[in-house]
């Protein structure tokens, strides 16, 4: 697909009458840059680059659609068919058992987390990485953005990956996400004790059609489940984590009191607490959508 992408720009590139050392200046890159483009030789081109290459050769967004297939190479292979699937998802739900999901990272925390592991083979491979990872986060602002649900285990909060000053930025970026309509934030505590899901992290993406798939994720791996009886066993436990985790509010009080370095002061709630507060915070909103009752509920998409 870098090749293809390579291809395109250079067949554009010539159509305009441009050396590449012109388009360079045109995009605010130098000329080998763009050398290195068209022959897939160096680090895959940036979003930014692609939509300003675009831009300039006058590509009706054909270089910005192709983007996405280009950056996808440079994961491991078991990652890339969800991210499609991710692309596409008008929901998703999110167990993290270890680093904050990659669609909620800053990144300068989301650097930390792609600067380890097996399949890291160069720097440049970790900026093609972590240039897709943050335009990835793009959709959660845009129209089509999808529903975001996400349980985080308590570890998640209390690993300084990147160090103080980039966890405190990182959890204040959860605290910003979770103000949001569309997403929400909650934190699995360690009373819970042991569940399904401790040996990584699981997804549920719902499709446009309705249709879920299931993705689970370790350090080294991922697994794609598509399977219907696969999937529903793994939504199961998904509906399972968000009923034990603390309620959003709670959860939120906890981020908070973590940010201030108050790690042996945050106070988990017994069960019947937070029953209690949960229990509060629906007849909360159950009054206020009697209040609001002139506008219209929005209806839940129907599901086969």
């Amino acid at each position: 697909m870098a090749a293809l992408f390579g291809t395109r720009v250079r067949k554009l590139r010539t159509a305009a009458g441009l050396t590449q050392a012109e388009l360079g200046a045109l995009v605010h890159v130098v000329g080998t840059r763009i050398t290195q483009i068209e022959r897939a030789s160096g680090a895959k081109p940036t979003l930014e680059l692609a939509r300003a290459l675009d831009a300039v050769l006058g590509a009706d967004d054909l270089l910005v659609e192709l983007w996405p297939y280009v950056y996808r190479e440079t994961f491991p292979d078991w990652s890339r068919k969800f991210m499609a699937y991710s692309e596409r998802a008008v929901s998703i739900a999110q167990y993290a058992a270890h680093v904050v999901p990659g669609l909620l990272q800053t990144e300068e925390y989301a650097r930390a987390v792609l600067s380890v592991g097996l399949t890291l083979s160069s720097e440049a491979q970790l900026e093609e990485r972590l240039s897709a990872r943050m335009g990835r986060q793009e959709r959660l602002a845009s129209e089509d953005r999808p529903v975001l649900r996400v349980v985080l285990d308590e570890a998640v909060l209390k690993r300084p990956i990147g160090g103080r000053t980039v966890m405190h930025e990182q959890l204040a970026r959860l605290l910003d996400a979770a103000s949001e309509r569309h997403i929400t934030v909650q934190v699995l505590p360690f009373d819970q004790g042991e569940h399904d899901a401790m040996g990584g992290s699981l997804t549920i993406l719902t499709l446009p059609d309705g249709s879920d798939v299931a993705y689970t994720e370790g350090a080294h791996y991922g697994q794609l489940i598509e399977d219907p009886d696969e999937v529903r066993a793994f939504a199961l436990t998904y509906h399972q984590l968000r009923a034990a985790a603390l309620p959003p509010l709670m959860s939120l009080d906890m981020i908070r009191s973590v940010m201030e370095d108050n790690h042996r002061g945050a106070k988990v709630p017994s069960r019947s607490e937070r029953r209690r507060v949960a229990q509060e915070q629906l007849q909360q909103s159950g009054r206020r959508r009697l209040r609001g009752s002139g506008g219209r509920i929005p209806r839940r998409r129907p599901r086969p």
